[in-house]
């Protein structure tokens, strides 16, 4: 039986438009010829996948109908929710349709995740469908690269057969806490499940009764009509609104983890965002789009709907203007040197890695004051992203008017 993949594509992805009425969803965001919904498309273009099932809401559905066409998928399932309920309504309902056997294991993928190497995590996937049962839950985890505050962990122990048994979960740790828990081998939790139709309904029914109803109700009663199922409104509204981690994982025991070290990423944040880019910089480099300043250059790497990319480099004993910006909020992650920053009354230093936050209307400065060159990848968001929304109050160079 091959594995039916299910792609929940429902996020808003707001964490990374705070405060901005106009914004796109992560899985649709053009990063220059690609988003992530059409990766996610791609990674399951794989003879151990049966056609993908979609589960979103009346607001993407002309989006996904698109990219399903683009990327030419003949054969594929939608799932409209009536209202959004979080992930455990969405994985059930997918689950409860009527085209999927009792025993079908279920491959859940979030829509926003870059997962690089993927060879490896299909071929583990194949390799560990042989170990789905009635009862238990394969969750995947990926081995960090650093220490990071923007994930949930988990620890494990072996068990029979050398599977992996998950005996904690940790959400969303500080720096200090998450460099312990990598020490105790803690891995990143993926927010990708692996698991039978029958184990969804045995675990919903067990903990989560009255989602389980509901949902029932809200696929029995359901209109069907190319392609896609449209969900009952009023039955699929008395769901319990929870993620599947606190709805299913955090009661039953019976969860196996399958770990990888492959690259991957949910792209929740602009540092996560600037890190891809500032990796295929070369991709993104053209000559025109280099741009020289007194302290130094800036380079135009990408310019999305609502977004700018850009390099910044400062050369030393050099600074920008003290400044701000009307329109504007900027992402800083810094790439090389040490730069002293300003914002509004506060002066600190960062170091590579770090990030700062620029929000609308703060006056800000970077100063380099060392003999290595300070580079920044700066993500710019906001109604206007031009470089006549500078306001200057000191400039070492004289460029106040």
């Amino acid at each position: 039986m091959k594995i039916k993949p299910v792609i929940l594509c429902g996020g808003a992805g707001t964490r990374l438009w705070p405060n901005q009425k106009k914004y796109q969803a992560k899985q649709f965001i053009d990063f220059g010829g690609w988003n992530l919904i059409e990766r996610t498309l791609e990674r399951i273009k794989n003879p151990i996948f049966d056609y993908p099932i979609i589960s979103t809401n009346f607001k993407y559905l002309s989006q996904i109908k698109k990219i399903l066409k683009k990327k030419k998928f003949k054969k594929f399932i939608i799932i409209l929710e009536p209202s959004k309920k979080n992930t455990a309504p969405a994985i059930l309902s997918s689950a409860l349709i009527k085209d999927i056997p009792r025993k079908q294991p279920m491959m859940f993928f979030s829509a926003d995740h870059l997962i690089e190497k993927y060879n490896v995590l299909n071929n583990e996937i194949n390799k560990n469908k042989v170990n789905l049962d009635e009862r238990n839950i394969f969750i995947f985890g990926i081995k960090p690269t650093g220490p990071s505050s923007e994930y949930g962990y988990f620890l494990t122990k072996k068990g029979k057969d050398n599977i992996h048994k998950v005996v904690k979960f940790i959400e969303k740790p500080s720096i200090t806490k998450a460099k312990k828990i990598i020490k105790k081998k803690g891995y990143w939790n993926s927010g990708m499940f692996f698991l039978r139709k029958d184990s969804i309904i045995n675990n919903f029914r067990k903990y989560q009764p009255k989602t389980f109803k509901s949902c029932l109700d809200a696929v029995n009663k359901a209109k069907f009509h190319n392609n896609i199922y449209y969900l009952n409104k009023l039955s699929f509204l008395k769901s319990i609104e929870k993620s599947f981690d606190r709805a299913i994982l955090e009661k039953t025991k019976e969860i196996n983890a399958i770990k990888l070290d492959i690259p991957w990423s949910d792209l929740g944040s602009w540092k996560e965002i600037s890190k891809i880019f500032n990796k295929n910089k070369s991709k993104y480099l053209k000559k025109k789009n280099i741009f020289y300043r007194p302290w130094g250059k800036y380079i135009n790497l990408f310019s999305g709907e609502g977004f700018l990319v850009k390099e910044l480099i400062i050369n030393p004993n050099s600074s920008i203007s003290l400044q701000k910006h009307r329109y504007r909020s900027e992402h800083w992650t810094i790439t090389s040197g040490k730069p002293k920053i300003t914002i509004n009354n506060r002066k600190f230093f960062k170091n590579v890695n770090d990030t700062v936050f620029v929000d609308q209307g703060d006056i800000h400065r970077i100063e380099n004051p060392f003999k290595k060159s300070v580079k920044i990848m700066e993500v710019q968001t906001g109604p206007v992203l031009k470089e006549t929304d500078i306001i200057r109050y000191k400039d070492i160079y004289g460029r106040i008017n």
